[in-house]
């Protein structure tokens, strides 16, 4: 498996914290916190690419960059 770089978006809710990665649709985990869900994301993300390979598909090249602004 070739290494893959992805940017993760996080969200908390009122009782866990959800990761999804906008590159691989579908790919996705939930933890009870931030740290179970960046894991688990790590996780998901190497079976996803796994299985893409596998399959004999390609791996979406990342297209999704993450900024921070602050407004105010």
């Amino acid at each position: 498996m070739k290494k893959t770089q992805c940017a993760v978006v996080i969200e908390e809710g009122p009782t866990s914290f959800g990761a999804t990665v906008p590159d691989l649709p579908k790919c996705f985990a939930v933890g009870r916190t931030r740290e179970d869900a960046e894991r688990l994301i790590e996780e998901a993300i190497g079976e996803h690419v796994a299985l893409l390979e596998s399959q004999g598909q390609s791996v979406p090249e990342p297209k999704t960059r993450v900024a921070t602004v602050t407004v105010g």
